[in-house]
């Protein structure tokens, strides 16, 4: 029996929009104050990093996948991510910069030191990656801080999702504190392969609370996500997709990430309340576009209206025409002129 994570409304409408940053930083203090910077400017809710000892997460015989392959001069996965590597140190101080930035700083841990480390920092919410979704002691020393959680979820079925939250709960945080994020994990994703329409899925099965992490070239896929429900949205943010390293040519730049920033929050206000009613806005057009009964030509009074002699036109200041039928056999009152009102 799955667990009804979230049977509950999101009160709060604003999507959270997670410029990751990841690795595109490439090591470098200086790039990932930029990227801080940059997040804010454009407008970002949080900016996120990866936070890892190498030596903890990765084996030395670990292979590159084929994306890293790509855009690395690496042969192993352990090379290539010892050089992206930000010291403790280093995470302080981008926690610091954020709150200067007025921007939330968010890192995925990729081992358990790390994620100590983080709550020693006082993060606000922890991002579990894909690839730590069934990590049993993972999930059970990050369950054990009962902090909010957003769990990704590329590559997972929904026995694997159900399996993680239950051991997430069972250590010690509340239903109620875990987002779900769909996931595609390859680099970057191509649109077939999105199957966006497990954010309906997972909406039924573990309620509102789903978002959605954005892999694909381009940002229409993040703004349909929204439109089909997501409150969050995570997309990789890079100064310049030509720099080197293993993600920034599927990510987006500043304006590409800006321009999805107000195309989110205008869907926001598109979105509505789903109740099919007039706004204020069609009211006043209403009596403008719409049409009433009309005389067709010259009516003498007693005479008795038929299709030959009335017809429908704007403005609306008449008859409804849906009374069209109880209009029709009934006898004039008085003399019309033609488009008079009847």
């Amino acid at each position: 029996m799955r667990l009804k994570i979230l049977n509950m409304k999101n009160n709060n409408k604003k999507v959270f929009i997670i410029a990751e940053a990841g690795v595109n930083h490439n090591g470098s203090l200086l790039i990932a104050k930029k990227l801080i910077k940059v997040a804010s400017k454009i407008g970002a809710d949080a900016i996120k990093f990866q936070t890892f000892i190498t030596e903890e997460e990765i084996t030395k015989k670990a292979p590159l996948a084929k994306y890293q392959k790509s855009n690395s001069k690496y042969s192993n996965q352990f090379d290539l991510v010892k050089k992206l590597e930000l010291s403790q140190a280093d995470h302080k101080n981008l926690k610091i910069f954020c709150k200067k930035n007025n921007i939330e700083y968010m890192s995925s841990a990729f081992d358990i030191k790390s994620l100590r480390f983080l709550k020693s920092i006082n993060l606000k919410r922890f991002k579990i990656p894909s690839g730590e979704i069934n990590n049993y002691p993972y999930l059970r020393e990050i369950g054990s801080y009962g902090k909010e959680i957003i769990l990704s979820t590329g590559m997972s079925k929904m026995t694997e999702i159900d399996q993680a939250i239950k051991l997430i709960k069972k250590s010690g945080t509340k239903i109620s504190k875990i987002k779900i994020l769909h996931c595609h994990t390859d680099y970057p994703t191509k649109p077939k392969d999105v199957n966006l329409l497990a954010i309906k899925s997972l909406k039924k099965e573990y309620g509102n609370k789903i978002g959605f992490s954005d892999h694909t070239m381009g940002i229409e896929i993040s703004i349909a996500a929204v439109a089909l429900g997501s409150v969050i949205i995570e997309k990789h943010l890079t100064l310049d997709k030509r720099m080197k390293g293993p993600d920034h040519s599927s990510s987006i730049e500043p304006k590409e990430f800006e321009l999805m920033v107000k195309s989110i929050r205008s869907l926001e206000k598109a979105m509505g309340n789903g109740k099919k009613l007039p706004t204020k806005n069609e009211l006043k057009n209403l009596k403008i576009v719409r049409k009433s009964i009309v005389a067709k030509d010259n009516i003498k009074k007693g005479e008795v209206f038929s299709e030959k002699n009335i017809t429908t036109k704007r403005p609306a200041l008449g008859i409804n025409p849906m009374n069209w039928k109880k209009t029709l056999g009934k006898k004039a009152k008085k003399n019309y002129y033609k488009d008079d009102f009847i």
